[in-house]
């Protein structure tokens, strides 16, 4: 059960990031919309899919929860809002390499949250595979030579996320359907105020935009709910690693298909993240190799 357990989980959190990695695609297609307005969308189209998956599966009960669980869930919509702001707002202006210097740094605060609250210990080998992916991040630090706060603020803001929605363990369609609902008010309250400006998008663009904008629930929502599931499967730790495939796949659709610089800093950082993942990979799949045959081997 363990080991069928950790399998659904890896293969969440890859469905996941892998998407992710992609994601800045679909940014760049509705980039001639504001910010606010794109995260605006997000939020409400996401809202419409979520509840329309609790009511077909017959769990909108789902929804009602005690007091001290929404106190949570509004932390963590918060932290789910700026993450996302940020997120779209560095596609938008071209920094998708620093943001993808963000979520290289992510895995990082989720071991740090994972040690910190949850009493996770890195294995000998775990250890040395961050410390390799630290060197990695340690040179794009040492070469930006200035605090890069978008990666930082995605790093921190998502890392925390991690932490609050493993604790909560609440089932992944009906926590964000709750965070994606607190935001709701807000969010229709700022296209109330664009519409009222003259500044929305949203038809009045063409049918494409719309279309796009409309798609904005699936693509936020799908790789969340995988994440969401994902994070109650692993330790933060596994998630923590998995983590960098995202930015992997982010930097090379910066550089293959937007033309954003990638010079020998950059090659040598993507070169330590990707050695350190192969570690760890390999040790977590050898530890848990060796944990079955001692069980076996008890039973």
């Amino acid at each position: 059960m363990f080991e069928k357990q950790t399998l659904q989980g890896a293969y969440l959190a890859l469905s996941a990031y892998v998407f992710w990695g992609f994601v800045p695609i679909y940014f760049k297609l509705v980039a001639h919309v504001s910010p606010w307005e794109i995260l605006c969308h997000r939020v409400l189209w996401s809202v419409f899919l979520l509840v329309g998956i609790l009511a077909y599966t017959g769990q909108l009960g789902g929804l009602k929860v005690e007091a001290r669980v929404v106190r949570r869930l509004a932390l963590s919509a918060t932290l789910l809002s700026v993450n996302w702001l940020v997120y779209i707002y560095s596609v938008i202006t071209s920094n998708i390499v620093e943001a993808s210097l963000g979520y290289f740094i992510n895995p990082l605060i989720s071991v740090v949250l994972g040690m910190m609250f949850l009493s996770e210990r890195p294995r000998p080998m775990q250890w040395i595979a961050i410390f390799i992916a630290l060197s990695g991040i340690a040179i794009q630090l040492i070469y930006y030579g200035a605090v890069p706060w978008i990666a930082l603020t995605l790093a921190c803001s998502f890392g925390t996320y991690g932490l609050i929605r493993k604790n909560l363990g609440l089932p992944s369609t009906q926590g964000l359907a709750l965070e994606t609902l607190l935001i709701l008010p807000f969010a229709l309250l700022g296209l109330l105020w664009l519409y009222s400006t003259g500044n929305m998008a949203f038809t009045s663009v063409n049918m494409q935009t719309n279309v796009l904008l409309i798609m904005g629930g699936v693509i936020t929502s799908f790789p969340l709910l995988c994440f969401a599931a994902a994070v109650t499967r692993l330790s933060l730790i596994s998630i923590g690693m998995f983590q960098y495939i995202a930015p992997s796949l982010s930097l090379i659709v910066a550089v293959a298909m937007y033309d954003e610089p990638f010079g020998i800093d950059r090659i040598i950082t993507f070169s330590c993240i990707w050695v350190a993942l192969v570690i760890f990979t390999g040790e977590t799949i050898y530890y848990h190799r060796m944990l079955a045959r001692r069980i076996d081997v008890d039973i």
